[in-house]
């Protein structure tokens, strides 16, 4: 699965940007609060609009304090996929139920630099893991290595039945990352630059996916 990320298009022309990237598997939109991170982008009432112009399946990745006070309105609204972080979030297992409750997916996004193992029991109650391959906050970062250990480890609990989830990828994920997130077990990919700065961003997205299946024998 391909995600593009809204974070790399150009904001005053959102509406046709969503066109461009017809083939997507969802779309990835970073809701960002200059608390949690030091950014700031944009909100509900946007995503409220975006939902109305595509029927890509919006996948909201809410790096916001409070998230079990605000991401309900999201799943609300009509997004997908929901995504709040370990680090912000108060009872995950509580917000988890709830976003399903209001209609959408939930899921739980990690930092590069924040372990795995303490959250694996969290995990049985969501429905996606988003792993940042970079620090949250901007994008056109550097791929953080490191992290598809990660990957691996939840890959393994997936794949032997101790976990039900699909497992995301977000940070520096290009032709030159995206085999070995693939290779690690990563089964949906979020790309901003290298769609949004491609001449056929649709083109790019079938590149991308054609070198993920072939690096990973699972999709096979």
């Amino acid at each position: 699965m391909i995600a593009p990320s809204i974070l790399s298009a150009d904001f005053a022309r959102l509406a046709d940007e969503l066109a461009a990237i017809h083939g997507a598997d969802w779309v990835h939109v970073d809701v960002m609060d200059a608390h949690f991170v030091p950014n700031l982008t944009l909100g509900l009432p946007i995503v409220e609009s975006l939902l109305k112009v595509t029927d890509i399946p919006m996948d909201c990745h809410l790096m916001i304090e409070d998230p079990d006070r605000w991401a309900i309105a999201y799943a609300e609204a009509g997004a997908h996929n929901v995504t709040v972080h370990i680090e912000a979030a108060k009872d995950p297992i509580k917000l988890a139920r709830d976003l399903r409750a209001a209609g959408s997916k939930a899921g739980l996004s990690i930092k590069p630099g924040t372990p795995i193992e303490p959250y694996l029991d969290v995990l049985k109650e969501y429905d996606t893991l988003l792993v940042m391959s970079v620090e949250p906050g901007f994008g056109g970062q550097s791929f953080i290595a490191h992290v598809l250990d990660k990957v691996r480890t939840v890959r393994n609990l997936v794949d032997t039945g101790h976990l039900n989830l699909l497992v995301e990828i977000d940070g520096g994920i290009n032709s030159d990352t995206i085999e070995q997130a693939s290779e690690a077990g990563v089964d949906c990919f979020v790309a901003g630059s290298a769609v949004y700065g491609a001449a056929d961003p649709a083109r790019a997205i079938e590149a991308l996916r054609t070198q993920a299946v072939s690096a990973n024998h699972r999709f096979a």
